[in-house]
């Protein structure tokens, strides 16, 4: 079965590390770790920033198992490089990820990894799924590019961010 912490620390580098900032432009905001305040005001990690208290590192941890890897039923897949293609892309797309995940497999888009969407998940070929996923990452980036041309700006990094682990 997958394990969550290969997953998290890939996930973590890609999102920068440790810190907080701001990117003009960027829709999520202040980041901290790559948690976004404007999509995650309530996370407790905000106070001890506010206060400029240090972060722990398992407080971080905690709301990406929690938020993200539960949600995929990371622990359920039986592929490490699926759970963590899905896995980083939850985190940079949210649930549109999830959805995109399941088209790629053949199973009913509702975002929901039951019993159904695991089985097809640890059914299908890796090396085929990171590429098929890819390309529907890509797609989507565009799509965000086309609607909004402000975005435009992100759109290498995520296209480069997407092909990570492609062979």
């Amino acid at each position: 079965m997958a394990q969550f912490l290969p997953a998290f620390e890939a996930m973590i580098l890609a999102e920068g590390g440790y810190v907080l900032h701001e990117v003009p432009g960027d829709r999520g905001g202040q980041t901290y770790a790559g948690i976004a305040r404007k999509m995650n005001p309530r996370w407790d990690g905000w106070a001890l920033i506010d206060r400029r208290e240090p972060v722990p590192a398992q407080l971080v941890r905690d709301f990406y198992r929690h938020q993200y890897w539960d949600t995929i039923s990371g622990d359920r897949l039986s592929s490490q490089v699926i759970a963590q293609s899905i896995f980083d892309f939850h985190v940079n797309a949210g649930a549109a990820a999830r959805k995109l995940a399941q088209l790629v497999v053949g199973s009913t888009p509702d975002g929901i990894f039951g019993d159904k969407t695991v089985a097809a998940l640890n059914a299908y070929d890796e090396g085929r799924f990171v590429m098929a996923y890819a390309l529907v990452k890509i797609a989507r980036y565009r799509d965000i590019v086309m609607r909004d041309r402000s975005q435009g700006k992100f759109l290498l990094g995520w296209v480069n961010r997407a092909l990570q682990g492609v062979v």
